[in-house]
């Protein structure tokens, strides 16, 4: 292996601007060019009341789960609005999805009690089997995500409040971006996703951009079973799936999908 092993590669990162930045240090290192596309934006949901509700009375939870480092920065702004310190939530017990998102609740101070091996709601689900049943969980996410770790949770006998802590859009700019990265060349070796939305919303902004398919050639590289699960519903392969559900396994799927190139147009 060269020592530069993606130099020449054109690689397409797909997440929000805020989150990108990690995973774009990492491909450049390795001498990729990386290009930003972001499919999804981080947008406030319809109302806060449900989750001010739920933070006003932590005390009547046994379990916080939090699905996503997104979910973060707005419990911890939540809370701060709510004047109430991150570390005084000790009679609950947090399970973070992810070790993102385990960072994440660390740096803003909340104490992380559990991680899920897999970076997937059944994997939640197994971690929280034994442990639930009578207790009440507070869920945080996505306004739409998959319904698997409440309905799990409850057929466990667990009582599970569902708050939305933000929706995802699809960025308006973006739709200019794609035309430029798709339909000029030269076209980027792979285009790397790290969640279903993003996945979904790159095909909604390709519609858009009035793009019928994806060009020959360009891989898809997913971040875990969930998103290439979604990538197959959408009629793309994934080239590559990461084994480690975060940014150093999407790394390292890119490595194994994309073998050096002698090219080099960046």
């Amino acid at each position: 292996m060269s020592e530069l092993p993606l130099k020449g590669r054109i690689i397409v990162v797909t997440r929000p601007r805020r989150q990108v930045s990690r995973l774009r240090t990492e491909l450049e290192a390795l001498g990729a060019c990386v290009i930003e596309l972001p499919t999804i934006e981080i947008v406030p949901p319809e109302s806060y009341e449900p989750l001010d509700a739920a933070l006003q009375d932590l005390s009547q939870y046994q379990w916080l789960i939090v699905t996503s480092a997104n979910t973060v920065p707005v419990l911890a702004g939540r809370l701060a609005l709510l004047q109430v310190e991150p570390s005084s939530v000790s009679g609950v017990q947090v399970v973070a999805v992810g070790s993102a998102t385990a960072a994440a609740l660390r740096e803003a101070g909340f104490r992380v009690d559990l991680i899920p091996p897999k970076y997937v709601a059944e994997s939640v689900v197994d971690i929280l089997r034994d442990k639930v049943a009578g207790s009440r969980v507070l869920l945080t996410r996505a306004a739409v995500a998959r319904d698997v770790i409440p309905d799990e949770l409850r057929r466990l006998g667990a009582t599970v409040d569902v708050v939305d802590a933000y929706r995802s859009a699809i960025p308006e700019e973006s739709i200019a971006l794609v035309s430029g990265v798709f339909l000029n060349t030269p076209l980027p070796d792979a285009v790397t996703f790290t969640s279903s939305s993003t996945a979904t919303n790159f095909f909604h902004l390709l519609e858009e951009a009035r793009i019928c398919s994806v060009p020959e050639g360009v891989r898809a590289l997913s971040i875990g079973p969930i998103t290439s699960a979604t990538l197959r519903e959408l009629g793309w392969e994934p080239a590559a799936e990461a084994e480690q559900h975060d940014v150093d396994g999407l790394v390292q799927a890119t490595l194994r999908a994309l073998p050096p190139s002698s090219l080099c147009f960046c």
